[in-house]
């Protein structure tokens, strides 16, 4: 039977029988997950990277995010707090992103950090995906009017990063494929990555403590074999953290009790 015969009649199972597209999606996570526990030096397990609190990067007392959306696609309260709070660990600090959507991130670390760099493919490259321009338009909706606020535009897998220096904190929010994590992840690390340089990945787990293996083996595959740092996951949020100093962790638990927890405010802002 040819390959083409052969996908068609897949199809046309999957079709027939929806329940089947489940144990296809089992499978491919199955594979990521094998792929990423090739990095078991990287301290990788079956509840995926170490994890540290995020209330280890916290300061005693209230925290404020601002913008938050609360619409599709966006971080995790939890996710922009602790950008926040590893730009705001940094004297000017300088922090570069892959990914601008909304401009939340942008936004949320522009009242901390001295300069934003923020990087996201152009209007006619979203054009040439088929994307809409209400879609298009909405792209830094929240960053577009600060002034620390730089907006670059291309793809990150050929834009030409050396020129930029080095950043103090690095976001990966692109694409979440595999190939193009691992893209990102290596040439990040290439250009941008200095030895102080703390970078953050977006949507590494599904849910906090749920990883999400593809992404997981993205970033592994690309994270450079010299980088002395450390992997972890940061708990409470969907973020996995590459730190140059040592951080203090633990191994992942779903069951274990909710603590710490927090509690949020929240202000309409018209």
């Amino acid at each position: 039977m040819s390959r083409i015969s052969k996908t068609l009649r897949g199809l046309a199972s999957l079709v027939r029988n929806p329940w089947l597209l489940n144990n296809v999606l089992a499978t491919d996570e199955t594979a990521w997950q094998q792929r990423a526990a090739r990095h078991s030096g990287r301290g990788v397990t079956a509840q995926g990277l170490p994890a540290v609190p995020l209330t280890h990067f916290l300061s005693a007392g209230t925290h404020t995010v601002r913008p938050f959306a609360f619409r599709d696609g966006g971080s995790l309260p939890t996710d922009l707090l602790l950008l926040r709070a590893i730009v705001g660990l940094v004297p000017a600090c300088r922090y570069f992103e892959i990914g601008t959507w909304r401009g939340e991130s942008a936004a949320n670390v522009a009242e901390v950090a001295a300069s934003v760099h923020t990087l996201n493919l152009s209007a006619d490259e979203m054009r040439q995906l088929k994307l809409s321009e209400r879609y298009i338009e909405l792209h830094g909706f929240f960053s577009r009017p600060l002034p620390n606020v730089v907006h670059l535009h291309g793809n990150s897998a050929t834009y030409d990063l050396a020129g930029l220096g080095q950043f103090d904190v690095v976001f990966i929010d692109g694409d979440h494929r595999y190939e193009a994590v691992q893209t990102d992840t290596r040439r990040v690390f290439e250009h941008l990555v200095g030895p102080n340089t703390v970078v953050v990945w977006h949507d590494a787990s599904r849910q906090p403590a749920q990883p999400r293996w593809e992404v997981l083996a993205g970033i592994l595959d690309g994270l450079p074999a010299s980088a002395p740092g450390q992997l972890v996951q940061v708990a409470n949020t969907l973020c996995a953290l590459y730190s140059p100093a040592a951080l203090p962790t633990h191994t992942p638990n779903l069951l274990a009790d909710p603590v710490p927890y927090f509690e949020l405010t929240l202000q309409v802002k018209p």
